[in-house]
């Protein structure tokens, strides 16, 4: 559909306009924002369509989305923060921190196990039901008693929503404050970043309402790439005992993501709330000074974030993945803007990164939401749009 694009653009950076209209022209988006940074300052905030995935009412400059996945990047941040201020050792037992985790054979898995998708517990062999899943105790327990699928620290797969409660439970006992406390006060306000774990009611009005989004129009209607799912890919999800769909599966059924309750509850593998421009300063704020003043990370964790802890295929996704300390990393199952970028797509489409070597850092939400983990087509337009900016 043709829509009005809403915003600005630095000059050079006008291949992320267009891309952002093709979007919605060629795409089939429905509401959606993009925010850029280069060196801590803006350079493309947009947003075009409804708010809602199934209405009429505008996307507004401060509208907010779930993320997904895309939080999972953000609660890297505070284990990583919590690292940097010598609070939390990566190479020390979770159990140190943690006593109940050490159960059922986990008692050698590493802080830096649970970053790089390697503490062997994506599943849950009971799954919680989504109230049972937003009680942090109740969450907490259920992965601290679990047993691991593969011997922690030996194997990598994707933590999907067990991601919550191994980084949350860490966070809590290490502070004594609630993760979605912790981001609030020691990441978001720091970077000025509307971004929440833990939505506060006022900001209830702010959310648009998501949904899926039918398939995208035939390649030879768009120009848009076609990319068939691998067999052994498409199997998996399709399989009920595979670890693939029991990670996913380890909140069942599967919430309502446009319930005020569910968007409260502090999830920090799935449910983080942002605006575009939101992660965009996160990200920013983790290589550089914004807009000349916070700067979140040192060099050197910068560097612990985007240097590769895990690597080839994955147990769960089944596709080869790359992992840095709570980050994907560059590579095909993840395209980011260049080999030196980390960050964190959101299942459906979200997608925010930084770049240390261009200084770029990108947040991307949409309303509509269609199914894979990562390179959606809609966010790697605008990266090869801004890939394009930078000449």
């Amino acid at each position: 559909m043709d829509v009005r694009v809403n915003g600005t653009v630095a000059e050079g950076f006008e291949p992320v306009a267009e891309a952002f209209a093709a979007n919605f022209a060629r795409l089939g988006e429905r509401g959606a924002a993009v925010a850029v940074y280069r060196d801590g300052h803006r350079v493309a905030d947009l947003w075009a369509g409804t708010r809602d995935v199934d209405g009429s009412a505008p996307w507004e400059r401060g509208t907010a989305q779930i993320v997904r996945s895309a939080t999972k990047g953000v609660a890297a941040a505070a284990l990583l923060l919590l690292h940097q201020r010598g609070l939390l050792d990566l190479d020390a037992p979770v159990g140190t921190y943690w006593p109940e985790f050490k159960a059922a054979g986990k008692e050698r898995t590493l802080v830096r196990d649970l970053l790089a998708h390697r503490a062997g517990v994506p599943v849950l062999d009971r799954p919680l039901t989504p109230e049972e899943a937003a009680d942090p105790d109740l969450g907490a327990a259920a992965v601290a008693a679990q047993a691991p699928v593969w011997e922690p620290g030996t194997d990598h797969g994707y933590h999907a929503q067990t991601y919550s409660w191994l980084t949350g439970e860490l966070v809590r006992r290490v502070t004594g404050r609630p993760v979605g406390e912790f981001i609030a006060s020691e990441i978001a306000a720091p970077a000025g970043a509307d971004v929440w774990l833990g939505l506060p009611d006022s900001e209830q009005a702010r959310v648009g309402r998501v949904g899926r989004v039918g398939p995208l129009p035939a390649p030879e209607a768009t120009g848009a790439l076609k990319v068939r799912p691998k067999r052994a890919v498409a199997d998996a999800y399709a399989d009920p005992d595979s670890l693939t769909r029991r990670a996913f599966a380890a909140i069942t059924p599967l919430p309502d993501e446009n319930a005020p309750g569910y968007r409260a509850a502090a999830l920090p593998a799935s449910n983080g709330i942002a605006t575009a421009d939101g992660l965009a300063r996160v990200y920013a704020s983790l290589i550089c000074e914004v807009d000349g003043g916070t700067r979140l990370f040192t060099p050197e964790t910068m560097e612990l974030a985007r240097t590769e802890a895990s690597a080839g295929p994955d147990r769960v996704l089944v596709v080869g993945t790359r992992f840095g300390l709570g980050y994907m990393l560059h590579g095909p199952a993840s395209p980011l803007l260049s080999p030196t970028a980390f960050g964190h797509p959101g299942r459906g489409g979200a997608l925010a990164f930084a770049d240390p070597a261009s200084g770029i850092s990108f947040g991307y939400v949409t309303n509509g939401f269609r199914s894979g983990v990562a390179a959606d087509p809609r966010a790697q337009a605008l990266v090869r749009a801004v890939r394009s900016s930078l000449g």
